[in-house]
């Protein structure tokens, strides 16, 4: 039988002076800046076809569609069959240039043409 081979024992790199730094407490950071105003953070002024189904207080871009998929949601607007594809009832079909079904991405460019 061939003798054991032994292990070669493997060194533990070395630490550096900043592994060893003491961590920065919440207090002792610098505030954070402010967040840049973007397209999305900007309140844009909704059409009043849109106002009908979410209201009509100036809101960002997000706050819309996270509004219009509530108004879904809560109405059962979903195509049981294919979740990617809304079908209009009366107040969205006026957002919805009249058709009575959209997918969810043709409904962000439809509901687009309603703020400013």
């Amino acid at each position: 039988m061939p003798p054991a081979k032994k292990a070669a024992a493997k060194k533990a790199p070395a630490k550096t002076a900043a592994a060893k730094a003491p961590a920065k407490t919440a207090a002792a950071k610098a505030p954070a800046a402010k967040k840049s105003a973007s397209a999305f953070n900007k309140a844009m002024t909704i059409s009043p076809e849109l106002a009908a189904v979410i209201g009509g207080d100036a809101r960002p871009r997000t706050e819309v569609t996270s509004a219009i998929w509530a108004y879904i949601k809560k109405h059962d607007l979903q195509d049981p069959k294919n979740k990617r594809n809304i079908l209009a009832d009366d107040n969205l079909k006026a957002v919805f240039g009249g058709k009575k079904s959209v997918t969810m991405f043709e409904m962000t460019a439809l509901v687009s043409k309603h703020l400013s």
